[in-house]
């Protein structure tokens, strides 16, 4: 994987020295992060949790119901009650 500077700009975006403009969570895969699933509490403790028992480093991200395909209607009235975590296998 090689590494870039990141420049932060309007927003969620992020550029790269070259210009590019990347996502958050585009960002995070290149950093090894793997996006798992978003919960609120008491699940996202839980699963936070579980993750660290068999391994893992966990980073959680702020819910944007913006950025997410599929079905999350039912978290756009209260999205800061909601977190989406990410993995990687820590070392």
């Amino acid at each position: 994987m090689p590494w870039r500077a990141y420049h932060r700009s309007a927003g969620n975006d992020l550029s790269t020295k070259e210009g590019n403009k990347i996502s958050r969570e585009e960002k995070l895969t290149a950093e090894g992060w793997t996006k798992q699933s978003t919960h609120d509490e008491p699940q996202l403790s839980e699963m936070k949790e579980m993750y660290e028992e068999i391994g893992f480093e966990v980073h959680m991200e702020p819910f944007n119901p913006d950025n997410e395909p599929g079905c999350s209607e039912c978290m756009k009235p209260d999205p800061d009650r909601y977190k989406t975590i990410y993995t990687r296998p820590k070392g």
